[in-house]
Order: structure tokens, then C-alpha cells, then sequence
């Protein structure tokens, strides 16, 4: 839409000044409460030893201790069970590790136990409405906007959750806190995408948000360590979010959003307001007077209104969209399944739990650097194809070195979760900021459509210990071969319109032009008129 580029235009406000040390900051900071609120089920729905309540027992003690983990009624003094009934007097929990849990709180064991990863289900279940919904929203009513409306919504439907009387109001509001915690991330994420400059797009995507994600998730075994009952913990892991209400009035709109919207004005003043607070004086004109005068009156005169088809409409759109639709909803599948499995493995769940956080950590680190040095897609195929290939390599483990099949996950989460982090800097350097919005929530979409199935894998497990490392090595190792199709976007600024969008890297040298020629053909149709 823009004859000038954005990045240059505003490049007299430097890299790291003080309005964009807040910016990345806060934004940052925001996003701390998605590390753990979806995980935190680790030990909210833990399933502690349990067995059949016994009024009357006529063995000894020692053979009491047997009944754990049975779901049928032991034999009672009077000899009237013959210990393959149902459990008629409910069951009892271990307290060794967990006061309560919701599975103890509303015994989800035995014929129920299906219902504590549904609960999780339910969960991303919100997480892929709220995909669904709040890229659309972002894109109309503005990043900022979407942003601390989708906060409230997390924060104050995990407070009502807390007081939650039946499995089933649990579920209802852990839906509604699914839709608020996706929706106010990606509106996050994209927001410092484009109030930053392209130099520090890459340090915000990885250091900022994913790293203080990292940082929430590790926070929570921290905090279930010491807060043994469910009902408090997610007291105190809810809370937090209304420290977020003042930011309200300290991180500004997208300019960029602004100015697809004909708000030049606004996008300007902005701006000004920027170089103020960095100290510098700003040009006497910024986006009036030139290409961007006329993008804003092509904006008002053609009411140019984008929707989701708009993601679809061209080849080249299309392309982008289902390869990325393709690649989140697998690589979350083993991003969640492993995450999840950290209470399944041997060792303390509040240790492996840290361990998967600072594997997060580590990840992130590694991707920042090497982000210096090396191309996104490679950044995005090597680890994805070696997480997979390491995943597949657990079934030859044999069950007493359960040290290494520990080591072997938690190696294939490092490679994972760096792909993860740069597939996110490429996902906003694919879609152009017309649809970027939309484009990124189709992503989130497929991405939590692949978490609601993920709670399932660690469950496969009760079956087969080595079947859900099999399947999400297989799809991790697919999601590697696709992800190299997708175009490179390495030093190339933001697309802005429809017609910038790059080609997939499936084709040859010979046919490329080909390739190039027929897209364009399709595409004119989209195109605003050039500035004149």
C-alpha cells in the first residue's frame, strides 16, 4: 500500500531508545502470565496415588498398602465385596505430594479419568476460538485495543475459575481464559513487531516475548512447589494480571496498523511522541506530504475493508497460508506433548517441569544467536528434522535407562521450541500488515487446533510408553521436510500489501519465472494503483 518503506522513514528514531526499551519491555513482561497459564494443569490435574475408600478392612496394613491404584472395592470386613465392584464409597488420595488437585477435588479417576485431559482440550479449545476471532479484531479495532480487552478477559475468568463448584464450571471458564490467553499474546507479539524497528524485530520475538514466556513457565513450578492445593495456586498465578491495567496508558497503537487504516494523523503524532521521549527532534514532515498522503486517501476513498478470504484469494496468499497452517498445527502437537509429559517421566515433577522451562530458556538463546548468522528456514528445518529423528530414537532405548529417554525429550524440546520461536519471526515477515492480524490468528488458529489433540499423547502413554515419542517424531520430522518450502524473509522488510507477498521455494530455477508470471497475473486484480 506504501510507496516508502516504514523501516525508513522512521529510522531517525534510532534502535534503543527509551520509548523502545519500554515498549519491548512491557509488551514483554505481558506476556509472563501464557507461560504458565495454559501448563499450569501439570499440577492442577495431577493425578495422585488413589484408591477405593474402605469403611472396613479385615487385612493387615501391609496389604492395604497394595490397593493403590485400583479401581474396584476391596474386600470388605463383612465379606460382602468380592473385589471387582465399583468403587460405591468413593475413593481417597494420597497427600503426599498435592493437598488437592481437581482430579481429587472431583474424583477424576478410574471411569472419569478421560475428563482430565479433556479438561485441557477444553482449554485450547478456547485457545483456537479466540485464534479465531481476535486476529479479525486486530486487525479492525487495533492491536492495543485487542490487547488488554483479551488480558481482562484471561485475568478475570481464571479469578472466577478459582471458585469453580463442578468439573463442568471449570471447564467453561478455563475455555474463556483460553480465548483471553492466545488472543492477548499474538496481539503482543504483533504489536512489537511493528512499533519496533526491523533491527530489533528479531531480539523482541525471541528475547522479548519468548523468553519471558519461558520465564512465566518456569515460575510455576516454583509456585506449585510451595502452594500444594489447586484452588490456591491458581489464586495466586491469576492475580498477576491485574498489575498489567497501568500499561494501558504507556504502550501506544501500531503506527503501521494506523496508517493501513488511513490514520495518518494518529500514526504521526504517535510518532512525534516517540522521538520526544528518546530526546530527538522529528522532521517537520514524517508521512503527510508524500506517498503516505495519497496511501491515506486511497485508504478513505476505496473503504478497503480485508477479511479472512483475503488469506486465500491469491496463489501466492494461499500458499503462505496453509504451509504455515500446516507447520503450526504439527509442531504444536510435540511442543504441548512434550511439555505436558514432564509429570509421566521418572524423577520430581517440579524438577522436570524447571527442567523444560530452562530448556525453553536455552532454546531461545541459541535461536537469537544464530538468527545473526544463519537464514530462517534453516533456523526452522535443522531443528525440526533433528527433534524428530531424536524422538524416534527413544523406542530403542530400553526401559531401565530412563535417564536417557529424559535426556533424548528434553533434547528434542530444545530443537523444537527454537523452530517454534523463529517459525513466529518468519510467520510475521510472510503475511503482509493488511491481513498480518488475521494471517497470524489463521496460524494460532492451527496451532492450538494441534494443542487441543496434544494433552492425548502423554495419555497414550498409559498404554504404550514409547508410542506418543513415536507418533510426534514422525510428525515432527514431516513438519521439517515441509518447512522447507517456506519462502526466506531474511532481510527483506514487512510486506504491507497483498502484492508483496513472496513466493513458496518450490520452485526451480527454470520454471521460477514461470511461477512469478502467473502469480502476477492473478494478483493484479488485488493491487491498489500505484502512487503517482
Amino acid at each position: 500500500m506504501y510507496s516508502l518503506d516504514y523501516d525508513e522513514v522512521t529510522s531517525f528514531l534510532g534502535d534503543w531508545g527509551p520509548f523502545q526499551v519500554t515498549i519491548f519491555i512491557l509488551l514483554s513482561l505481558s506476556t509472563v502470565p501464557n507461560g504458565y497459564t495454559g501448563m499450569a494443569m501439570v499440577f492442577l490435574a495431577d493425578t495422585p496415588s488413589y484408591r477405593c475408600r474402605t469403611s472396613h478392612w479385615n487385612g493387615s496394613a501391609a496389604s492395604l498398602e497394595h490397593t493403590w491404584g485400583t479401581c474396584s472395592q476391596v474386600p470388605a470386613l463383612n465379606g460382602s465385596s468380592n473385589g471387582t465392584g465399583l468403587c460405591v464409597d468413593g475413593w481417597e488420595y494420597s497427600t503426599e505430594r498435592y493437598e488437592s488437585t481437581i482430579v481429587t477435588e472431583w474424583d477424576l479417576v478410574c471411569e472419569n479419568s478421560w475428563k482430565v485431559p479433556f479438561s485441557l482440550s477444553i482449554f485450547f479449545l478456547g485457545v483456537l476460538s479466540g485464534s479465531f476471532v481476535s486476529g479479525e479484531l486486530s486487525d479492525r479495532f487495533g492491536r492495543k485495543v485487542v490487547l488488554f480487552a483479551t488480558m481482562a478477559i484471561q485475568t478475570l475468568s481464571s479469578l472466577i475459575q478459582v471458585t469453580s463448584v463442578s468439573w463442568e464450571m471449570f471447564c467453561v471458564f478455563f475455555f474463556l481464559t483460553g480465548i483471553g490467553q492466545i488472543s492477548n499474546y499474538m496481539a503482543a507479539f504483533v504489536l512489537g513487531c511493528e512499533l519496533l524497528g526491523k533491527n530489533l524485530r528479531v531480539v523482541y520475538s525471541v528475547l522479548g516475548t519468548c523468553v519471558f514466556y519461558a520465564l512465566g513457565y518456569a515460575l510455576l513450578p516454583l509456585c506449585a512447589y510451595l502452594l500444594r492445593s489447586w484452588r490456591l495456586l491458581l489464586t495466586v498465578l491469576s492475580l498477576p494480571g491485574l498489575l498489567y491495567i497501568p500499561l494501558w496508558w504507556f504502550i501506544p497503537e501500531s503506527p503501521r496498523w494506523l496508517l493501513a487504516k488511513g490514520r495518518v494523523q494518529e500514526a504521526e503524532d504517535i510518532i512525534r511522541a516517540a522521538a520526544r521521549r528518546n530526546g530527538i527532534t522529528p522532521p517537520e514532515v514524517i508521512f503527510k506530504g508524500s506517498d503516505f498522503l495519497l496511501s491515506e486517501s486511497r485508504a478513505k476513498n476505496s473503504d478497503v475493508s480485508y477479511t479472512y478470504m483475503d488469506l486465500i484469494r491469491t496463489p501466492k496468499m494461499r500458499h503462505i497460508t496453509l504451509l504455515n497452517g500446516v507447520v503450526w498445527f504439527i509442531i504444536t502437537i510435540t511442543y504441548f506433548g512434550l511439555s505436558l509429559s514432564t509429570p509421566n517421566m521418572n524423577g520430581d515433577p517440579y524438577l522436570n517441569c524447571l527442567l523444560s522451562a530452562l530448556m525453553e530458556i536455552t532454546a531461545y538463546v541459541l535461536a537469537w544467536i544464530l538468527l545473526k548468522l544463519l537464514p530462517r528456514r534453516a533456523l526452522i528445518t535443522g531443528p525440526l528434522l533433528s527433534a524428530g529423528l531424536v524422538l524416534l530414537l527413544i523406542h530403542v532405548v530400553p526401559p531401565d535407562y530412563s535417564g536417557v529417554t529424559v535426556a533424548l525429550a528434553m533434547g528434542a524440546k530444545l530443537g523444537v521450541t527454537a523452530a517454534f520461536s523463529v517459525l513466529y519471526i518468519s510467520a510475521v515477515e510472510q503475511f503482509p500488515t493488511v491481513v498480518r492480524g488475521m494471517g497470524m490468528g489463521v496460524c494460532s488458529m492451527c496451532s492450538k487446533t494441534g494443542s487441543t489433540l496434544a494433552p492425548f499423547f502423554p495419555y497414550f502413554g498409559h498404554y504404550d510408553r514409547i508410542l506418543p515419542y513415536i507418533l510426534m517424531g514422525a510428525l515432527t520430522v514431516l513438519a521439517g521436510l515441509l518447512s522447507i518450502l517456506m519462502p526466506e524473509t531474511r532481510g527483506s522488510p514487512l510486506p504491507e500489501d497483498l502484492s508483496q507477498v513472496q513466493t513458496l521455494n518450490w520452485c526451480c530455477g527454470c520454471c521460477r519465472p514461470a511461477c512469478s508470471r502467473r502469480s502476477c497475473k492473478t494478483e493484479k486484480a488485488h493491487k491498489l494503483p500505484p502512487a503517482v
